[in-house]
């Protein structure tokens, strides 16, 4: 049974449509999808809607991916089975996203001034469509214009940190993030702890403070891992006796990403979808 609790559609910086990231997941034959945009519960109702439709076996978890700040690092902690339509979390992500714009407008201004151009906001904003301006969508703005060739050029050339076009972002909290996911009836968990570039020693404080603050799981399973870091993040779910999360942190299809694939937990890791109520995600009407 395939179990994937991290992924994007077009509403953060995926490349696919709601209802084309549901036709992909049925047809990988995922069991349960978790959708967490960044920032916004957008693309929830639509895909909840449209699955509602096909009547096929796919369990929808109403989910986010929340941006953070933790002494210089951007911490990406994940809300999962979430009440999405709760107001009070709504309006509090609008904060975030309005957060996420002002960045969005001062990384334009300083590649306009690197010389890439004076519609380079507006091309950003044409890729992001209705949804979240990012990073991403600059990179994709670059690439398209000829400026870089790739991705990892265009972060390591200006919008990486520490690069001419790198902006601080103005994010909340590790415990503010988990705060408001458990008030909005989820369950929260540190994403992708082994892409922070962290030392042992911090990532330790980290998981720490974020256990004190609420949060309940880490991604023990996520692409890219090798079997030594699996085993050591099986470990760190153990000692802080947090739940386990797996997800593919789907963006758009390619050579190395894909819903669904290699997602199994280890044995010794407890599922955090056993903290659902009869293992069944919540399905708001």
């Amino acid at each position: 049974m395939k179990i994937d609790l991290h992924c994007h559609t077009h509403y953060s910086d995926g490349a696919l449509s709601p209802s084309e990231l549901l036709m992909r997941a049925l047809n990988q034959h995922v069991y349960v999808l978790a959708i967490t945009d960044h920032d916004t519960v957008d693309a929830i109702d639509s895909i909840i809607a449209l699955q509602q439709k096909e009547k096929r076996a796919l369990k929808i978890v109403p989910g986010v991916e929340i941006s953070t700040a933790w002494h210089g690092f951007d911490i990406h902690i994940l809300g999962l089975n979430i009440h999405w339509q709760d107001e009070i979390f709504a309006e509090r992500l609008k904060q975030q996203q309005a957060n996420r714009l002002q960045r969005a407008q001062k990384i334009a201004d300083k590649l306009t001034a690197a010389g890439l151009g004076d519609a380079i906001y507006d091309d950003a904003k044409a890729l992001a469509g209705e949804g979240q301006l990012t990073r991403a969508h600059f990179a994709r703005a670059l690439i398209a214009s000829g400026k870089v060739d790739n991705f990892d050029q265009a972060f390591k050339k200006y919008l990486g940190k520490g690069k001419r076009a790198f902006v601080k972002p103005n994010w909340i909290s590790v415990s503010e993030a988990t705060q408001w996911i458990n008030e909005a009836g989820g369950v929260a968990v540190l994403a992708h702890p082994s892409r922070y570039d962290l030392s042992a020693k911090w990532l330790r404080r980290l998981m720490l403070e974020f256990k004190t603050a609420g949060g309940k799981g880490i991604e023990v399973i996520y692409p890219g891992l090798s079997p030594s870091l699996k085993n050591q993040l099986s470990l760190y779910a153990k000692e802080y006796a947090f739940y386990g999360s797996a997800g593919s942190d789907f963006h758009a299809p390619g050579r190395w990403s894909e819903l669904g694939r290699h997602l199994a937990l280890p044995d010794s890791v407890t599922p955090v979808w056993q903290l659902w109520e009869d293992a069944e995600p919540r399905v708001d009407s």
